[in-house]
């Protein structure tokens, strides 16, 4: 298959909190690790849920609507640009820059309490567009680099 064949997107922020719950921070920068998430972020752990994503389209929704929101408020750890995350199938996988590979393990969620956000909109973008990730394969990831997306891995086999 050609590159071309495939979409792609590209890294707008890099977001880490310590602590679960709250919104996080754009540090520009950070290391994903294989099994277990953003290195130094509440969220990271051996479960299927060790990275978010959120579009800057869907930021850019609710900054539409009035809010003064910017990646990073919604909890997301990457925030990306030019892919409609949501539309992906679980099972997806994601290049990020020369050796980072996420595969996409959860489409929105269920927010059991709401949100700053939501209380300021009465809406969340998070629930509907964010998505989650297992890391398959950890590296460095920064503002710029770029993600491919590629099919699932249906015939590969544990490496």
């Amino acid at each position: 298959m050609k590159e071309m064949d495939f979409m792609q997107g590209r890294i707008v922020a890099v977001c880490s909190s310590p602590e679960k719950g709250g919104r996080k921070k754009n540090i520009g920068q950070g290391v994903l690790i294989e099994g277990f998430g953003l290195e130094g972020d509440g969220h990271g752990g051996d479960w299927h849920r060790q990275v978010s994503l959120l579009a800057m389209e869907s930021i850019a929704s609710m900054q539409a609507k009035g809010l003064d929101v910017n990646p990073g408020d919604f909890a997301e750890n990457l925030t990306t640009e030019g892919l409609e995350l949501f539309t992906l199938p679980v099972g997806t996988r994601l290049k990020i820059g020369d050796d980072v590979l996420l595969e996409v393990s959860q489409i929105g969620k269920v927010c059991h309490t709401r949100c700053a956000i939501y209380y300021q909109a009465g809406d969340c973008v998070m629930p509907k567009e964010g998505i989650f990730a297992v890391v398959l394969k950890g590296g460095s990831v920064r503002v710029g680099d770029e993600i491919l997306v590629l099919p699932p891995a249906a015939e590969e086999t544990q490496a």
